[in-house]
C-alpha cells in the first residue's frame, strides 16, 4: 500500500531550496502496518511528506515514480529484506543523493558492517525514539544540503567553464585569423635575382609569434635582408612585428626607413649601423612600448658579392663557404628599443660564388639538445654543413625537421631564417 501523510503547516524541515520551499519527502518501508503508522505520524508531525511502502518490492516502484529524500527502511521482512532493497535502491539512476537509514534490532558489528556495506548511511534501532528519529534525520539533512549545494557549485562551474570554452574558441579564431595576416607579412618566401636567390623561413611556436624576416630592392644589383625577433610571445609581439614590417618594406619603398632617395631619383640605402641607430630611438620615442627587439640587417651587392651587415642582439649570421667551411660574423651588439644612445657596428665580409649568407633567430640556435645542452653556433654549423647539398626552401625546410627531430618536438620558440645564395658576378638585368 502506497499512503502519503501530508505534513502540518509552518512545521517544514529544510527544504530543497528556498524557490520551491517543498518539504523533504521520507519514504517509510516496513511490513509492518503498524510500525508504519507510528513513524508516519512522527515524520509528519515534524513537516516531512511521507510515502509507505509495505515491502521491498513495492518501495522500488515508488523510487522509480519519485525520488525520496530519505528511506526508513526495516531490516527483517518477508520477501526483500532491507539490505537487498538498499542495494538495488543504490543501483537506481537519481538526480539527487538518497538518504538511507536501516531500522533494525540488530547491533552485532558484523551486521552493521553488512549494512554500511549495502549503501545504507545510518541505524536505528527498533523501536524508534521520535528524538533520535529527529536527530538521526537532521544529520542526513546536512548531508543532502552539502549534496545539493556541492551540485549547484558544479553546475555554476560547468556554466562557467562552458562560457569560457565558447570565449576560448572565438579568440582560437581570432588567433588562426591573427596568425593569417602575420604570416602575409612575408609576401614571397623565395626570390630568384639571376645570379643570386633569397629564401625565408618563418615558423611560430603558436598561433601568432614575434618574428619576422624579409628582403626588399635597394636598386639594381643590391638587396636589403632582415630578420627580427620581438621579445615575448602572444598578440603583443605579433603586433610590433607588423609595425616593423612597415618600416622594411619592399612594396612601398618611400615608407621604407631603411632606404633613402637620392637627387637623383634612385634609392641608396643607409649604413647598417645607422639604420639600427635609427630603430633604436624611433622604438623609444614613438611605439612607447616596452618590448624591444633584436635585428640583423644585411645589404648585399649581388655583382660584387660584397656584404654589409648590423647584429644587433640577434644570434651571429653565418657564411657557409663553397668550401664547406662555416663563418661567423659579427660580435653581438645591443637589442634595439632597450638604451637610447645605444651604438652599433657595420660588419663587412665577402661572397664568393658558392658561398651562402644565413641569418637565424635564436629559436635556432638555442633549441635543446638530448644532452641537456643548447645547439648554438656549432651545433647550427654541424647542419648547414650536413644539408649543404640543398639550395633553397628545401635546405630551410630539412633544417626545420632536423630541429623537431632534435629537441623531440618540443620547439617552444619561433624560428625563422633567411638564406641568401650567392652564384656568380653575372650582370643583374631585373
Amino acid at each position: 500500500m502506497n499512503r502519503v501523510s501530508k505534513p502540518l503547516k509552518d512545521e517544514r524541515p529544510s527544504t530543497r531550496g528556498a524557490a520551491t520551499a517543498q518539504p523533504r519527502r521520507v519514504l517509510v518501508v516496513d511490513d509492518s502496518r503498524m510500525q508504519r503508522r507510528i513513524l508516519s505520524a512522527q515524520l509528519a508531525r515534524s513537516g516531512y511528506q511521507v510515502l509507505e511502502a509495505e515491502s521491498g518490492e513495492q518501495a522500488l516502484e515508488i523510487c522509480a515514480e519519485t525520488e525520496p529524500d530519505f528511506v526508513l527502511s526495516d531490516w527483517m521482512m518477508e520477501g526483500m529484506t532491507g539490505i537487498e532493497f538498499c542495494k538495488r535502491f543504490r543501483e537506481m539512476k537519481r538526480e539527487g543523493y538518497g538518504y538511507f537509514i536501516l531500522l533494525t534490532s540488530k547491533s552485532d558489528k558484523n551486521d552493521v558492517a553488512e549494512g554500511l556495506e549495502s549503501g545504507a548511511d545510518d541505524f536505528l534501532a527498533k523501536p524508534v525514539n521520535g528524538e533520535e528519529l529527529r536527530a538521526r534525520l537532521t544529520a542526513g539533512e546536512r548531508i543532502l544540503k552539502m549534496e545539493h549545494e556541492m551540485k549547484e557549485k558544479n553546475r555554476l562551474l560547468s556554466s562557467a567553464l562552458g562560457e569560457l570554452r565558447a570565449l576560448y574558441d572565438v579568440i582560437d579564431r581570432d588567433l588562426i585569423e591573427a596568425r593569417k595576416l602575420q604570416q602575409s607579412l612575408v609576401r614571397e618566401r623565395f626570390r630568384g635575382f639571376g645570379n643570386a636567390q633569397v629564401s625565408l623561413m618563418l615558423r611560430p611556436s603558436g598561433h601568432v609569434g614575434g618574428d619576422l624576416v624579409g628582403f626588399f630592392p635597394i636598386n639594381a644589383r643590391r638587396v636589403g635582408l632582415y630578420g627580427i625577433d620581438v621579445s615575448g610571445h602572444g598578440i603583443t609581439s605579433a603586433l610590433m612585428t607588423a609595425r616593423l614590417a612597415g618600416y622594411l618594406s619592399g612594396s612601398s619603398p618611400e615608407q621604407n626607413i631603411a632606404l633613402i632617395q637620392t637627387e637623383y631619383g634612385i634609392y641608396d640605402a643607409r649604413d647598417p649601423a645607422e639604420l639600427a641607430a635609427h630603430l633604436n630611438a624611433l622604438v623609444l620615442e614613438e611605439m612607447r612600448t616596452d618590448s624591444y627587439f633584436t635585428l640583423i640587417y644585411a645589404d648585399v651587392d649581388m655583382i660584387s658579392g660584397d656584404v654589409a651587415l648590423v647584429q644587433a642582439g640577434h644570434p651571429y649570421p653565418a657564411v657557409l663557404r663553397a668550401s664547406g667551411a662555416v663563418e661567423f660574423l659579427g660580435r653581438g651588439g645591443m637589442p634595439v628599443g632597450l638604451f637610447a644612445g645605444a651604438s652599433y657596428e657595420t660588419v663587412t665580409t665577402r661572397l664568393v660564388p658558392g658561398d651562402r649568407l644565413f641569418l637565424g633567430s635564436d629559436g635556432i640556435t638555442e633549441v635543446m639538445q638530448p644532452d641537456g645542452k643548447l645547439l648554438a653556433e656549432t651545433g647550427l654549423a654541424r647542419l648547414l654543413v650536413t644539408l649543404g647539398a640543398l639550395r633553397g626552401p628545401a635546405l630551410l625546410d630539412a633544417l626545420y625537421w632536423n630541429l623537431h627531430q632534435i629537441s623531440g618536438d618540443a620547439l617552444d620558440d619561433d624560428a625563422s631564417a633567411v638564406l641568401f645564395e650567392f652564384d656568380g658576378a653575372k650582370e643583374n638585368n631585373g
